[in-house]
């Protein structure tokens, strides 16, 4: 039985779940992080997007078994190794996605709802066929990412507070700047066929870093304007977010760096924990934003 359950958390693939912090951007720049209530509606948005996705890795997996068990990396997640069998894994996904959609229209409302539920097609959809055709799959990767943020707004405010679109902007080009990094890092790797994802045959190593460099330049510029948008000043009462921008420009830095010179970007998330730059980097950035937005204000 503990096996069981160790494969099934296993399954829903904990350590991606670091991607749903953008659930929190709304809250945060939003000026409401100070407020116990929107706060704790926040972790509960966060806790639901992690069921959510958990759920699609599990559905993931379940298409991809066959083509996971020629992997080097992905052949030893839990259906792939046999460890829990793919009905028993469907079942979970059924329940559990059922749980996440209802708990969360039912604790945080319509507007979170829906757009907690355009995630979950968007994902049902990249699975099934977005993820086949080159540049879009990318895209609805980073839409994803988007749509996380946005359900973060909605989870405290039942018709949203305004947040610059700047910002929702930035966050588009960042996580296609790390969906293409990503594809980069698998389209430089011998040991993963084209065999198990059928677009990396259409990419080259050339054609993605001239993107890398689109979607970088677009990533600094967009966040850089945020900061200094009459609009964001207004409403966060603070001219000092700029001074948050040398922790962006870092880290992007930072992270082509490892692309390049370290062969990293295969998971973004397994490389924030384990770089330590980019991890202080980080951490220094979430102070500086605090301390800005809630401190010094």
């Amino acid at each position: 039985m503990v096996k069981t359950t160790s494969a099934v958390v296993r399954l829903m693939r904990p350590h991606q779940w670091t991607k749903n912090v953008i659930v929190f951007v709304g809250v945060v720049f939003g000026g409401r992080a100070a407020d116990t209530g929107d706060l704790v509606k926040a972790v509960v948005a966060f806790l639901l997007f992690c069921l959510l996705s958990g759920c699609v890795y599990i559905l993931n997996d379940i298409i991809d078994v066959d083509s996971d068990r020629k992997h080097p990396r992905k052949s030893k997640r839990p259906l792939a190794a046999g460890e829990i069998p793919v009905g028993a894994a469907f079942v979970v996904f059924l329940v559990g996605s059922a749980v996440a959609l209802f708990l969360s229209y039912w604790f945080l409302g319509l507007y979170f709802g829906l757009t907690a539920s355009a995630y979950y097609l968007l994902n049902l959809s990249y699975t099934f066929f977005l993820k086949n055709y080159v540049i879009v799959d990318c895209v609805s990767i980073a839409a994803g990412f988007v749509l996380r943020a946005v359900a973060g707004i909605y989870a405290f405010v039942p018709g949203g507070v305004e947040i610059s679109l700047w910002l929702l902007i930035c966050t588009f080009f960042l996580a296609l700047f790390l969906a293409f990094a990503k594809r980069r890092a698998e389209v430089t790797d011998e040991t993963v066929s084209s065999e198990h994802r059928k677009t990396l045959a259409k990419y080259s190593p050339k054609f993605l870093d001239e993107m890398i460099a689109v979607v970088t330049a677009s990533t600094v510029m967009s966040y850089s304007i945020y900061t200094i948008w009459p609009e964001t000043i207004a409403k966060l009462g603070t001219r000092r977010m700029a001074f948050t921008i040398p922790f962006v420009v870092y880290g992007v830095f930072r992270y082509l760096y490892l692309i390049h010179r370290k062969r990293g970007g295969a998971s973004p998330t397994v490389l924030l924990v384990r770089d330590k730059p980019m991890l202080l980097d980080a951490i220094l950035y979430g102070a500086t934003v605090i301390l800005l937005l809630y401190v010094l204000n």
